[in-house]
């Protein structure tokens, strides 16, 4: 039934979700007919109920003391080369005054879940709250613009622009000091873990295609780190996983972790007979038996001995007898072997999707219908290249420059094959680019491949898909919750570690600006309205008042010529060296400047070349 107003609405919502917690049977029938006739507004209203006031004020009660600030609105301006020129909404999630920010030069970027449809970075404040209180860093999460109102590539290009704004303001786009180039990990979950990969995806195929016509550009860097959790990689939904999926499942080095994920899609076929046997594991490809070695009675016939043997003679009564009690061994071992059961096998595996099509959290209904929404009524990609619309696609080459990738998944997830899948590619690229530099003899060849520099994966036994939105209820998702902090940790200690053992090689730092001059160019869903140069603005929802001066829209964005690239100035004339040398310590190079100038068509003061 349709409610009006809005309190009466959010009050009969709290009545009937208390009501089918005790009536299990009339909620598995509203369920039913929820999902056969399911639209936009039920993923909405279902995934958003966490904001009703009742339930807000519920969670809040239960919520532990994480932040002494609340989140900030801001609006992050559009690069330059963007094909879009309306500012990008995202909240600022940081436990401190606004003045504090320019002594940082870390950043999370934080893309989240909600199928694409639905959900804003103010429901998932237990995550981001818990991380901005853990790790003492601004957290920016992305607000995104949802489908069917922005199909893709829209929100795609909403996040990659942030990115690019990030960098080349040095951060003062979201307050920090802009004296250097900000270090971020990406971070994502869910249907936001799958627009994470594709920006990094983006960042790869925009840097390869500037070194291709231009090699000194220098294009955007590559985030720190990457954390997904519970990610959708792959649009495809099929029944069916390919032999070369499952080879990733069961590499040698992983089989242990994906142990139980292998041992349930045997019991997808085994449920099916539940009198036959199970064996240990039904894809250890066994070897074919040896052949039995032929005895001196055996006659084999091939085309080539069949014209030369002789004809056979009729058999002898002896020979008729020992035929006879041969045949009657056979028939009672025969009997005794159809009395036990037979082994069955398959080679056949259905999709985590297919596996676990009666998950009350994530069905294929769902998923269909957020990817008819994400794509749009117009646009027919394909789901068998396009790799940005499905990561798990993408080509190797880009996959071996990809930054360290953590992966948090449950078990019982529909989306754990996404996971396990790409966690394999991941680590595939890897080792062939290691193997591949350690033939060229660009490392030393003691070197072993370590995948855990790479990639990590977490499968947490008996969990479903979005555990992290309902650790009100799930206590333990709060340790997930650290885990991935102390991730963040890791990736920057380990970048720290980097940069200073770089700096006591080189005896000093050379910091690159990182100016993308080129957009990964996608054609716009539609035209946006807006203007770019508009300054930053922050809000606070919470009633404590901000401090005199922490406002950050203090000159950060000076405007600017609309299409001019941005420019980021920084000091070079430390780089300089003081050393000058004598006129003719460089005589000979002089020389050969004269000669290679005239050569190259270009002119040279003073020099002439005979």
């Amino acid at each position: 039934m349709k409610i009006r107003r809005k309190w009466l609405r959010d009050l009969a919502s709290m009545v009937f979700t208390i009501y089918y917690l005790i009536a299990a049977e009339q909620a598995d029938e509203k369920v039913r007919k929820v999902r056969g006739l399911l639209t936009v507004d039920h993923l909405r209203v279902s995934w958003q109920k966490g904001t009703t006031p009742y339930l807000a004020l519920l969670q809040r009660s239960l919520r532990p003391k994480l932040t002494r600030y609340p989140p900030r609105a801001v609006r992050i301006p559009r690069p330059a080369e963007s094909s879009y020129e309306q500012p990008v909404n995202a909240w600022l999630y940081f436990d401190g005054p606004l003045s504090a920010l320019k002594n940082h030069t870390k950043l999370v970027l934080d893309i989240p879940g909600g199928g694409f449809v639905a959900m804003t970075p103010r429901h998932h404040d237990e995550k981001l709250l818990g991380w901005s209180g853990k790790l003492g860093l601004p957290i920016l999460s992305v607000d995104y613009g949802k489908a069917p109102e922005h199909p893709y590539p829209y929100a795609l290009n909403q996040c990659y622009d942030v990115y690019h704004t990030l960098i080349a303001t040095c951060g003062r786009c979201v307050g920090l000091s802009g004296k250097s180039v900000p270090r971020i990990i990406m971070t994502g979950d869910s249907a936001g873990g799958n627009i994470a990969t594709s920006v990094i995806l983006m960042i790869l195929q925009s840097a390869s295609n500037d070194a291709q016509r231009n090699p000194e550009q220098v294009s955007l860097p590559t985030p720190e780190g990457l954390i997904l959790i519970y990610p959708g990689l792959d649009m495809n939904i099929g029944n069916w996983m390919s032999d070369e999926q499952m080879s990733l499942i069961q590499d040698r080095r992983t089989r242990k972790r994906n142990q139980n994920i292998l041992r349930r899609k045997s019991e997808d076929y085994y449920k099916l007979t539940p009198a036959t046997p199970h064996p240990s594991d039904i894809y250890d490809r066994s070897p074919s038996p040896p052949l039995a070695p032929r005895r001196d009675s055996e006659i084999i016939i091939t085309p080539e001995t069949a014209a030369t043997e002789t004809p056979l003679q009729p058999p002898t009564q002896a020979e008729l007898k020992l035929v006879s009690t041969s045949a009657n061994v056979k028939t009672n071992s025969t009997s005794v072997a159809v009395s036990k059961p037979k082994i069955l096998k398959t080679r056949l595996a259905m999709t985590s999707m297919i596996s676990y099509f009666n998950d009350r959290i994530l069905t294929p209904e769902m998923m269909r219908a957020m990817i008819i929404l994400y794509v749009g009524p117009l646009a027919r990609p394909d789901f068998s290249t396009d790799f940005l619309l499905s990561p798990l696609l993408a080509p190797e080459s880009l996959l071996a420059k990809f930054p360290k990738t953590y992966f948090l998944t449950g078990e019982r997830d529909p989306l754990v094959d996404d996971t396990v899948i790409f966690a394999g590619r991941l680590r595939q690229a890897k080792h062939n680019a290691f193997i591949q530099r350690k033939e060229l003899g660009l490392l030393k060849s003691k070197t072993e491949f370590d995948e855990r520099e790479h990639v990590e994966v977490v499968l947490l036994p008996g969990i479903s898909h979005g555990f992290l939105q309902f650790v009100s209820v799930f206590p333990e998702g709060w340790q997930h919750i650290f885990r991935c902090a102390r991730w963040v940790d890791e990736v920057f200690e380990a970048s720290d570690a980097k940069a200073a053992s770089s700096v006591a090689m080189n005896g000093r730092t050379v910091r690159d600006p990182y100016h993308a001059t080129r957009h990964h160019r996608r054609l716009p869903t539609q035209e946006s309205s807006g203007d770019e140069d508009r300054p930053l603005e922050m809000s606070s929802l919470g009633s404590r008042k901000e401090e005199k001066g922490s406002s950050v829209n203090e000159d950060y964005f000076k405007p600017r010529r609309k299409g001019r690239p941005i420019r980021v100035d920084i000091d070079r004339s430390k780089n300089r060296s003081t050393v000058s040398l004598a006129s003719e310590d460089d005589l000979l190079g002089r020389r050969m400047k004269g000669l290679t100038g005239a050569l190259m068509g270009e002119g040279t003061e003073g020099t002439d070349t005979p």
